[in-house]
C-alpha cells in the first residue's frame, strides 16, 4: 500500500491525526484516544507546545525528577533532571549526599569560546587569497554590526576570524574560522547569522579584488555553519578528600576502594569498549540536566564525544588520582549552554527548572551540568567496584517491570516487599507475579 501524501504540513492538526489513523492503525478509536489523552487541557499551553516543531499531533512526556543536596562551590543546589532511565536520579542523589560532608563539588569554567566556519572552494594562488583576506577582514566584521550590536553591548561578540588552508585534506578547500563569545545565550542563531554575512561579504568583495584573476574571483561558498565542537568552551568539576574519609557503610576499606576505583577509571582511559559505556553513564547525568533546562542535548553529546577522541583515541572523560593520601576525581568537558533565548524563555518547565537552579548564568549552568555528569559517573563506578551495578539498577527497574505486567497496587506491595530480600531479574519478577496470581 502506498502511504505517501502531498501537502501534509498544510493539514489541520485533526486532519493529520485522522490521516495517520486511517493509514496505519487497525483500532482507530484507541489510537485517537491515546493521542488526545496526552494533550494539555490548557489550550494556550497546548498551542505553545504545538508551535515548538512542525506537524505536531500530541505531546511526548518524560519524567522530570530532582536530585537534592548538591553542594557546588559552597552553594546548595537541587538539580532538575528530565530522563526516562531508572536509577539515574537516584544515583545522582546518592553521589550528592556522599560528597556533602566531604567538601562537596568544586567547579570552574576554563574558557567560553564558541566556533563557526564558512567553508569555501578557491582555485587560485594562496598568497593572493591571504592578501585578500587581510584586506577584507575589517569589512567582514564591520558589515555584521547590525547583528552584533546587542551582543557587544552585553560584552560579547566576534572574537576573531582566521583564514585556514585545508587543501591538504581536500583540494581547493579553505575556511573562514571564526570564534565568538555569546555570554548567557547558547548563540547558535547569532553565530549562524554572522557567518552568513561573512560569506556574503567575502564573496562579493572578491569580485572587485584587483589582484585576483577572473577564475580566482569566482569563490564558491559551500556552507556557513556553527560548530558543535567547542574545545575552547571548557568546564572542570572535581571532588577530593583524604582516602581515609571515603570510609562509609559500603566502603569498609577506603584504601582498597580508592585503588580499585582509580583502576576502573584507568581502564576507561585505555579501553575504548569500556570508555563508550563509561562516558554514556556520564551523559545520563549531563543530558538529563541539559534537557530539563531547555538546551540542545544532541549538540552537547556530539561535542563531548568528539572531545573524548581529541587525542586520537576515544577515552574516558573523567580521571582519578590517589596521591599523598588524597583521592581526587575530576572531569573536564566542553559545554555550549544558554540560559536565555530558545526554549529557556518559552517552555514553562524550563523556566521552572532554571528558577530552581537560582536563575544561573550560562557559566553557572556549565558548572552544574559538569557536576551532574561527574556525580553520575562516581555513583556508577562506586557501584561497579563494590556491590555491582545490577543490584541497585534492577531494584529501581522493578516498578517498570510491574507496570509492564499491569500489576495491581496490592500485587506491587507484596512484590516490592519480596524483592527487598531477593535479586531482581526480569524472569524472577515474572515468576513472582505468576505465583501470586495463581
Amino acid at each position: 500500500m502506498r502511504n505517501t501524501i502531498s501537502g501534509f504540513s498544510k493539514f489541520s492538526k485533526s486532519e493529520k491525526i485522522e490521516w495517520l489513523l486511517n493509514t496505519y492503525f487497525s483500532d482507530k478509536d484507541s489510537a485517537r484516544t491515546l493521542v488526545q489523552r496526552y494533550w494539555n487541557t490548557d489550550e494556550k499551553l497546548q498551542k505553545l507546545h504545538d508551535e515548538f516543531i512542525e506537524n505536531t499531533i500530541t505531546n511526548y512526556y518524560l519524567p522530570l525528577g530532582v536530585a537534592p543536596n548538591f553542594l557546588i562551590n559552597d552553594t546548595f543546589y537541587t538539580i532538575p533532571m528530565a530522563i526516562e532511565e531508572s536509577s539515574v536520579v537516584a544515583a545522582a542523589s546518592k553521589a550528592s549526599k556522599f560528597w556533602l560532608n566531604r567538601g562537596g563539588f568544586k567547579a570552574e569554567v576554563l574558557s567560553t569560546e564558541k566556533i563557526g566556519q564558512v567553508h569555501f572552494i578557491y582555485k587560485g594562488d594562496f598568497e593572493k587569497l591571504q592578501s585578500f583576506f587581510a584586506h577584507v577582514k575589517p569589512k567582514l566584521i564591520s558589515e555584521t554590526a547590525s547583528i552584533t550590536k546587542n551582543m557587544e553591548r552585553r560584552g560579547g561578540g566576534i572574537l576573531d576570524i582566521e583564514l585556514r588552508d585545508k587543501t591538504s585534506d581536500l583540494p581547493n578547500y579553505y575556511q573562514l574560522h571564526a570564534t565568538f563569545e555569546t555570554l548567557d545565550a547558547m548563540g547558535a542563531n547569532f553565530i549562524n547569522s554572522c557567518l552568513e554575512q561573512f560569506a556574503s561579504t567575502f564573496k562579493n568583495e572578491a569580485q572587485s579584488f584587483e589582484n585576483f584573476t577572473t577564475e580566482e574571483k569566482n569563490i564558491s561558498i559551500v556552507m556557513s555553519i556553527l560548530s558543535n565542537y567547542v574545545p575552547q568552551c571548557l568546564v572542570r568539576a572535581e571532588v577530593s578528600c583524604k582516602v581515609e574519609d571515603l570510609k562509609s557503610k559500603d566502603i569498609p576499606n577506603p584504601e582498597e576502594f580508592a585503588q580499585k576505583f582509580k583502576q576502573a577509571v584507568q581502564i576507561a582511559e585505555v579501553e575504548t569498549y569500556r570508555a563508550v559505556t563509561h562516558n554514556k553513564g556520564i551523559m545520563n547525568g549531563i543530558d538529563a540536566v541539559v534537557l530539563a533546562t531547555g538546551n540542545d542535548f544532541r549538540a552537547v553529546e556530539a561535542g563531548v564525544h568528539a572531545y573524548a577522541s581529541k587525542d586520537g583515541k576515544y577515552s574516558s572523560l573523567t580521571h582519578c588520582s590517589v596521591e599523598n593520601g588524597i583521592f581526587k576525581f575530576w572531569i573536564e568537558i566542553p559545554l555550549a549552554l544558554g540560559t536565555v533565548g530558545g526554549l529557556t524563555s518559552l517552555h514553562p518547565l524550563v523556566k521552572f527548572s532554571l528558577e530552581m537552579l537560582q536563575k544561573p548564568t550560562a557559566k553557572d549552568l556549565m558548572k552544574i551540568v559538569a557536576v551532574a555528569g561527574l556525580a553520575q559517573n562516581f555513583a556508577a563506578l562506586k557501584s561497579l567496584t563494590t556491590t555491582g551495578i545490577q543490584e541497585g539498577h534492577m531494584k529501581m527497574h522493578l516498578m517498570n517491570i510491574l507496570n509492564q505486567f499491569e500489576a495491581t497496587e496490592t500485587e506491587k506491595v507484596k512484590l516490592i516487599e519480596h524483592f527487598k530480600k531477593n535479586v531482581v531479574t526480569h524472569s524472577a519478577v515474572v515468576e513472582a507475579i505468576e505465583r501470586i496470581r495463581k
